[in-house]
């Protein structure tokens, strides 16, 4: 959600040691210097000279940098000019990172960065890895403050899960990718909103992981939000502007993955799914505490036992609603491949469900308690005035309907009276 220029003069913050600082420093004692040219005598040198801040750690700002300028002007026989100094692709004539034909001076007030000068090549896997990493560090948001050389609102966290040479914002992270369909959205995309009249109201970028249903009217996606980094279910293409958030893929992306956790597709599993996925899956399933699920197995056509595996899977990770529907996505698959995540639990932390007619107007008993408890733990209790009580009432019934609703029910699935799957689901 940053206006961040593309282009700036840096100035140095005064003691400051950052590499951004540290290469406008050695620019002015380069400017102070007056350059010997074998043949033509003294000349001064460039009255101006624009920093490229595009790699944190290189040469340039290092002190042997400096010592090598001062040992030039002390010999007074070599040409002194930054493309001579070591770390010279920071500087204007750097290669052009990809989608813009001109190098790009990634500045914020001082651009802290410590990557690579170019943008990375990477799969889709590591691209969600990277981004992992800030959800698990709880990385508090901050359109001025930086995290791993990267600024951590939603624009610098895309910067840097998809390894970009520094923080670019929302105005310009399209020159990065290509526009795509939102058919083709998959782990690693982005869905983007850029309000170039005001860009500091509604713009915001989220990194896409997987559909939360299969509708796709909700998915899965890491965000850089108040209060910290965000992995969550958000519905197409986002809570407002939903209308006006546009799909793209990075210019990098590396097909295939590396460590072979390629994610086969959605539609290798499920209902009528019969192909070698499906047995990678179970053997993986089993390895990972699910073998009580399969009597026989597991073979390469999909089955209950493979469904309730999964869930299983799902359930161990802290997942609910259509994040553990029993059917692999990348996420689930990416957890398997590399040994990741939680192993499914030895016993079925779910309860029996009591039967529907435990749940009619003005029924009393400990199962109405049970799952009015559940709604609150689950953050579904807008309709509770006083509750949950013993007593089923109307708003019991609204909140089981705004929970069923969230997993993309609709109809007599959404009618707010609990069944099998709603009990499952809440007490899973």
């Amino acid at each position: 959600m940053s206006t961040t220029p593309i282009f700036h003069d840096v100035p140095s913050a005064v003691g400051c040691e950052c590499p951004a600082c540290s290469a406008v420093e050695l620019a002015r004692d380069v400017r102070r210097l007056r350059l010997v040219r074998p043949g033509r005598g003294p000349a001064r040198a460039p009255q101006r000279t624009v920093v490229a801040v595009a790699a944190a750690g290189s040469a340039l700002a290092a002190a042997g940098g400096a010592q090598a300028a001062q040992g030039a002007a002390a010999a007074g026989a070599a040409t002194l000019t930054p493309s001579a100094l070591p770390g010279a692709a920071a500087l204007p004539g750097a290669a052009a990172l990809p989608g813009r034909s001109t190098p790009v001076a990634w500045t914020g007030r001082h651009a802290r960065t410590r990557h690579s000068a170019v943008a990375l090549d990477l799969t889709r896997t590591e691209i969600v890895a990277r981004a992992a990493r800030w959800v698990d560090s709880r990385v508090p948001y901050s359109r001025s403050r930086f995290h791993d050389g990267y600024r951590t609102d939603c624009s610098g966290f895309v910067s840097m899960a998809w390894g970009l040479a520094a923080s670019a914002w929302t105005g310009n992270l399209a020159d990065f990718a290509v526009p795509i369909s939102k058919d083709d959205l998959a782990e690693g995309d982005i869905l983007l909103f850029h309000n170039p009249s005001a860009p500091a109201r509604g713009s915001h970028v989220v990194l896409f992981d997987h559909w939360a249903n299969r509708s796709h009217t909700a998915y899965v996606g890491y965000e850089q939000a108040p209060p910290h980094t965000l992995r969550r279910t958000i519905p197409y293409g986002y809570f407002t502007h939903r209308s006006q958030y546009r799909a793209y893929r990075y210019r990098n992306l590396v097909d295939g993955d590396a460590d072979g956790s390629s994610f086969p597709g959605a539609d290798a599993f499920g209902p009528g799914a019969d192909n070698p996925s499906v047995t990678s899956l179970g053997t993986m399933l089993i390895a990972r505490g699910g073998g009580r699920f399969y009597a026989d197995g597991p073979g390469p056509r999909w089955g209950d036992a493979d469904a309730a595996a999964t869930r299983a899977f799902q359930q161990a990770q802290g997942w609910e609603g259509a994040e553990a529907d029993g059917l692999p996505g990348p996420h689930t698959w990416r957890l398997l491949v590399t040994g990741a995540g939680r192993d499914i639990p030895a016993e079925e932390p779910a309860e029996d469900f009591p039967g529907a007619e435990d749940f009619t107007p003005g029924t009393v008993g400990d199962q109405v308690l049970a799952i009015g408890q559940q709604l609150v733990a689950h953050g579904y209790a807008a309709h509770y005035r006083i509750g949950p009580t013993p007593v089923w009432t109307e708003a019991d019934r609204r909140n089981v309907q705004d929970f069923q609703r969230a997993q993309g029910w609709h109809g007599d699935e959404a009618d707010g009276y609990p069944g099998p799957d709603t009990w499952r689901l809440l007490f899973g």
